[in-house]
């Protein structure tokens, strides 16, 4: 096993948690070739390659654990930003500065009693306004709909600095901007916005202007489907492994209100005394994508990447290209992780900055995780270890296990124990609306899969249960292709029911198939199920399609799913 050569060796860390938080820390070790038998060995079990004399060895972001021995056998423990472990005697260490911001595209000078437009006032707009709020903008807000309907988003806000404009005409309020920052929802090629990018108005997303003020190590995450479920697995390893972590983004709470946090904590270097994070874990969507700048993910994950929103995109094509932004800004000091069974995800590789992962269900990786029989392997650094077992992931799915080896591949990267990574594993349920049990009556169990927003979510869902089905779909029209939905439909639904805008197009692709029923309502559609299943069948709500044309979103759709199924007698 390989050491030291000589006296000493120099080796950069940042340490998050000691006196030098804020700043990388240049440290001469010496007997580092081995106190007993202890070679200098990384934390994933790696030996370090020999290390000249003064020679730095660069090391990668990310605090994870990390043990010294002294000599004397003292210890002392800490945060370090690298899968690091050494024993030696510590004899001097010198300062230098810490890692930039994770972006530097939009920050407290640039916006300080700047007009601001934010468009769209969902979670992230609000959320945007807020933070825009903090640092001294001058806020007009402008979303489509009338103030009535926006008053909860606006008592957010400071009304007393804040400018208003909704309604026919919120779309003026661009007029005027010196910066304008998008919602997701909001399509980014408006002609508005291309009218006010001529006259050199710049235009973000929340992602974007978030990112400025972040201080903490970004591990993003995209894909079609899967996105929310392996936010969560990476958030509840990391948490569970004693890290302040913020899960978020696309899914649930906006990556701006974390940026407020730091900010207003007065944190403003990566792992700064007063950090608020040591990770934030980001869902993140093509939507967001399409307007970055400088946005840059230490960890970047893509999924899967299958049809969808193509009522948005031209092609799929053209949707894998803004889902490939995630790697945009990456370094060589970063991690791209792939989904290697996805052709088109796999394909991402070619033009790589970042150094490559990748997780398979069918195949062994080089570096990353993949499944050998019922074993859940990864191989870090060069050591291939056993994480758990095929049977230790709760979540049901082909598809949630693919989700699961991203995590585990997360998790070792930033160095939790196997065994901690194990047991969220083993005790994770899944998330609501995806694939969610919500009750059983007189022998027939309902599921709640209403994030099922897409045909391969659909798909998905179909193929995780065994019992027969009667599947609740439709809704508003993405542009998916329901002609894939054609035979698992005729091989395992014993009645398709369906609502929504879409339900005659659905029908027109399932083809000569004629269990087929449509109901006026949601209410209706369970109610019919109700009276025709039967003990051992499953009522599941995929509807493939977004949920716009009933419902408030998706969630709402899932929750009165599930309240329609409590009141059943």
């Amino acid at each position: 096993m390989g050491g030291a050569e000589g006296r000493g060796a120099t080796l950069d860390y940042c340490d998050p948690a000691g006196a030098a938080e804020s700043e990388h820390v240049e440290t001469t070790v010496s007997g580092l070739c081995r106190v007993g038998e202890m070679p200098l060995i990384r934390r994933d079990g790696c030996t370090v390659p020999r290390a000249r004399r003064a020679r730095t060895i660069e090391l990668c972001r990310g605090p994870v654990a990390l043990e010294v021995q002294r000599v004397d056998d003292a210890r002392s423990r800490g945060q370090y930003s690298h899968p690091l472990r050494w024993t030696g005697e510590l004899v001097a260490y010198r300062r230098r500065p810490a890692f930039a911001p994770v972006g530097e595209s939009v920050v407290e000078a640039d916006l300080k009693g700047k007009k601001v437009t934010v468009v769209g006032l969902a979670r992230s707009g609000v959320a945007a306004a807020r933070l825009l709020q903090a640092v001294g903008a001058r806020v007009t807000v402008a979303d489509s709909k009338e103030e009535a309907s926006l008053a909860e988003a606006l008592s957010r806000l400071e009304r007393g600095t804040l400018a208003v404009k909704v309604g026919a005409g919120y779309q003026s309020a661009l007029e005027e901007a010196d910066v304008v920052v998008i919602s997701p929802g909001v399509p980014s090629r408006m002609e508005s916005l291309q009218a006010a990018r001529r006259r050199g108005v710049r235009v973000i997303g929340e992602l974007e202007l978030a990112s400025g003020f972040l201080s903490a190590p970004v591990i993003a995450i995209t894909g079609t489907n899967g996105k929310s479920t392996t936010v969560t697995l990476v958030g509840l390893i990391l948490e569970q492994s004693g890290r302040r972590v913020f899960t978020g983004g696309n899914l649930g709470t906006p990556l701006c209100e974390a940026a407020l946090a730091t900010y207003r904590a007065g944190s403003r270097t990566r792992n700064a005394p007063s950090a608020v994070y040591d990770y934030l874990v980001v869902e993140v969507s093509s939507f967001q994508l399409e307007t970055i700048e400088r946005f840059h993910p230490w960890i970047a994950a893509v999924l899967n990447i299958t049809p969808d929103h193509l009522d948005r995109y031209p092609s799929v094509d053209s949707y894998a290209l803004a889902k490939a932004r995630i790697f945009e800004n990456q370094t060589g000091k970063d991690f791209a992780l792939l989904n290697l069974d996805d052709e088109r995800v796999a394909g991402l590789r070619k033009g790589l900055r970042a150094r490559a992962l990748g997780f398979s269900r069918t195949g062994r990786v080089s570096e990353g995780a993949y499944l050998d029989g019922d074993r859940v392997m990864t191989i870090i650094g060069g050591r291939e270890e056993e994480v758990c077992r095929r049977a230790d992931i709760r979540i049901p799915g082909s598809h949630n296990l693919a989700n699961a080896l991203t995590a585990v591949t997360i998790g070792r990267v930033c160095g939790c124990r196997p065994e901690v990574i194990r047991r969220v594993l083993q005790t994770f349920p899944g998330i609501e609306h995806a694939l969610e049990t919500v009750g059983e009556r007189r022998g027939v169990r309902f599921v709640n899969d209403s994030k099922g927003t897409n045909v391969d979510a659909t798909l998905r869902a179909l193929e995780s249960l065994e019992e027969s089905i009667f599947l609740i779909a439709g809704g508003r029209d993405k542009g998916g292709d329901f002609t894939k939905l054609q035979e698992p439909v005729r091989r395992r639904v014993k009645r398709l029911i369906l609502i929504g805008e879409a339900a005659a197009r659905i029908q027109e692709a399932m083809g000569p198939f004629d269990r087929i029923s449509h109901a006026a309502t949601l209410r209706d559609a369970v109610e019919l199920a109700v009276r025709q299943a039967s003990p051992g069948d499953v009522v599941l709500l995929s509807p493939a399609c977004a949920s716009f044309d009933m419902f408030m979103d998706y969630q709402d759709r899932g929750r009165q799913f599930k309240a329609l199924v409590k009141a059943l007698p």
